[in-house]
């Protein structure tokens, strides 16, 4: 299953994104980050990827933002500048 998950991720990594220039905010980016959570928490990982991406934009201070240990769909609060 995360085979099936990744494989749309990795084709857009290997054919899209060297087209286009990079605009993530986020490290890592958003695609890696897709991938790293489908790898650490299966189907509820690429709910967490999607909701990365709607996060990722031009009006968000971005930064550092790994993937949390535990499922959640916000920003990993341990990653915060503010803490």
């Amino acid at each position: 299953m995360k085979r099936l998950l990744t494989a749309p991720v990795k084709v857009y990594q290997k054919f899209i994104s060297p087209a286009i220039p990079p605009s993530c905010r986020y490290y890592p980016t958003c695609s890696n980050y897709m991938i790293q959570a489908i790898e650490k928490h299966g189907v509820k990982g690429a709910l967490m990827g999607i909701a990365r991406i709607l996060r990722c934009h031009p009006f968000v201070h971005g930064g550092i933002d790994y993937v949390p240990d535990h499922f959640s769909l916000r920003r990993n609060p341990n990653e915060d500048e503010g803490q």
